[in-house]
């Protein structure tokens, strides 16, 4: 049979794409009593809930309740509210801040309340409706038949065209039953009902409230790595799937550069990037990138499994509030699918930021640096959202948050990266002396961790490689031993040392040069797979080795630091990101030349 119905439902209820979040007055209307800035205080109406959202003014401005007290409701208003006034009439909407969720999504840009920014011109006008692309249709392939009782999350059907994710219709959280009509193979309108469940209607599309968590089966405890193409992180410091990572630095460290670099190479079904704040030619550099470049997993577009919410610091503050909620919830509408997703949030500190300007419109009693007395509360519930769990359905899908933190000035000890290390299991700190070295990417092995790494390391055992751990060791030794030297060496110089520490400092050395720098401007460096990775700490812990039984041996320190080491330090740039073999060649030779030494 075909499509069952078809509707328009949007995120905020029963109304077109073209106007979300520009409400309608839903019968109830109060008035404006009070207008700072992003702050707007209004009367009382019956009904009126925390977090409902309210249509603000002639112009219908989105706004979400965030306070009521003695008869007054204090609203955040999520565009400029130049023009409104005490007087004019509000309306509240009697429902939450939803994001509309649906396969338009993959390859979109929306801004910090999922609007699309496609068909939005050169200025966001606010109040103004966004058109996007208009109405798209989909493939539909049933996966069940009539009279099939199923339960909520359980597959109904597929959607095609969205790109190279194939989209799950599911039943709905709260809902199941018996099948009663589904829509055969076919095209369907966007927002189609394509099912009926226990009376409930099934659309291709769907909205959920951007603060509420969707529901799961429960939480996994198995980890599985997700591996991002990065030696410094992958070899040092890793993450699980579905784990937290913050990655704080000061500016010019290469906080961006990173995190595309991880959007661009990781193992993950779906990323969404949430820009929170970030500068517009920043922004508008990600997106370009991801146009362009090649999914090395499907040679199609990067950007074609990737959903940008593109919250840029010229846009309205708070909007970069619910964006980061927003950027949450279309992870766990993939996650849903059984699919491994990546949050990218860029930055967290600008995120912070707004919830100081709205706390101090309030009056609320100020914490440390002006921040809220909740901050802490605020970074934990956003990296809860994190997770690998088994769906509803049954499935396994995972949500891995990875935010960066701009602390100003560098400072590590300020508000933000202080709570925000409390709450994560992973921690790739970028070091300033390292960046204006030209060392990237700069991620301090020493002011680094990974909660993760044992786990992954048993697991790593448990598949095929049992050397992981001993090799990931093996690095962090040298590097400290390197670190320990170091001031003794500008100290006294490096011929002052005895032999095995000078051979101590070189390694440290080694390991820096052809294992952790990594260019991303490299075609061949890149991106570096485990194979590969493994194969250049081998050669270097290789070379270590063979230099300290020279030393042993009684060879002078300055004849092997004499050693052409090049072979193995230029591996990394000339030997492909899989060609393992290239880098044991240039091992053995490197070894030929120190058998050599006398």
């Amino acid at each position: 049979m075909g499509a069952v119905g078809a509707s328009s439902e949007t995120a905020l209820g029963a109304r077109s794409p073209e106007t979300a979040l520009r409400h309608e007055p839903s019968g109830q209307s109060c008035r404006i009593l009070r207008v700072a800035g992003p702050l707007v205080e209004m009367e009382y109406a019956d009904g009126t809930a925390m977090y409902d959202l309210v249509s603000l003014g002639e112009a219908g401005l989105p706004g979400e309740v965030v306070a009521i007290s003695s008869g007054t409701v204090t609203v955040q208003a999520y565009e400029y509210t130049g023009g409104l006034a005490p007087g004019d009439t509000a309306f509240p909407q009697g429902s939450p801040l939803s994001a509309r969720l649906g396969p338009q999504l993959l390859g979109g840009i929306f801004d910090g309340l999922l609007r699309p920014l496609s068909g939005a011109g050169e200025w966001l006008l606010p109040g103004a409706a966004r058109a996007g692309d208009g109405e798209r249709a989909w493939s539909f392939i049933p996966k069940t038949s009539t009279g099939t009782r199923i339960s909520e999350g359980e597959v109904l059907g597929e959607l095609r065209g969205a790109g190279p994710v194939r989209v799950q219709v599911l039943v709905p959280p709260g809902s199941g039953g018996v099948v009663e009509q589904i829509s055969a193979e076919g095209s369907v309108p966007q927002d189609a009902v394509v099912a009926v469940v226990g009376g409930t209607e099934v659309r291709t599309g769907t909205s959920w409230p951007v603060r509420r968590p969707r529901p799961v089966r429960e939480r996994s405890r198995d980890q599985e790595p997700l591996n991002t193409g990065q030696r410094v992180i992958d070899l040092l410091f890793p993450v699980a799937r579905g784990s937290t990572v913050a990655v704080p630095g000061g500016f010019g460290t290469g906080k961006t550069v990173l995190l595309q670099q991880i959007a661009k190479w990781c193992d993950a079904d779906v990323i969404v990037y949430v820009g929170c704040g970030e500068r517009g030619n920043e922004m508008a550099d990600v997106i370009t990138e991801l146009s362009a470049l090649e999914d090395p997993r499907t040679g199609g577009r990067l950007a074609d499994r990737t959903v940008t919410v593109a919250n840029t610091s010229n846009m309205p503050m708070m909007a970069r509030e619910a964006s980061i909620y927003t950027g949450a919830t279309v992870a766990e509408y993939f996650r849903d699918m059984g699919l491994d997703v990546v949050v990218i949030a860029d930055s967290t500190s600008r995120w912070a930021e707004a919830l100081r300007e709205f706390a101090s419109r309030t009056g609320a009693l100020p914490a440390e640096e002006g921040y809220p007395a909740g901050l802490a509360s605020a970074i934990a519930a956003f990296y809860e959202r994190a997770g690998a769990v088994t769906t509803l359905g049954g499935a396994r899908g995972s949500v891995t948050v990875i935010g960066a933190v701009s602390p100003p000035g560098g400072d590590l000890t300020e508000p933000v990266t202080a709570h925000t290390e409390r709450f994560v299991r992973c921690l790739w700190s970028l070091d300033r002396d390292l960046a204006y070295a030209r060392h990237y990417p700069a991620v301090s092995w020493s002011g680094s961790f990974s909660r993760d790494a044992a786990a992954l390391g048993a697991g790593q055992a448990a598949t095929g490689d049992p050397a992981w751990l001993t090799r990931r060791n093996r690095v962090a030794a040298l590097l400290d031993e390197a670190d320990r030297l170091a001031d003794l060496v500008d100290l006294i110089g490096i011929t002052a040392l005895p032999a095995q520490e000078r051979i101590s400092v070189l390694a440290g050395r080694l390991v820096r040069e052809a294992v952790l720098q990594q260019s991303a401007l490299s075609p061949q460096d890149a991106y570096c797979a485990a194979d590969k990775t493994a194969a250049l700490v081998d050669a270097v812990l290789a070379v270590v080795d063979r230099c300290r039984e020279l030393v042993a041996a009684g060879v002078p320190a300055a004849a092997v630091e004499e050693v052409d080491f090049g072979p193995v330090v230029r591996a990394r740039e000339e030997v492909g990101p899989h060609d393992a073999a290239g880098v044991a060649a240039r091992r053995e030779t490197v070894l030929a030349r120190l058998r050599e030494v006398r």
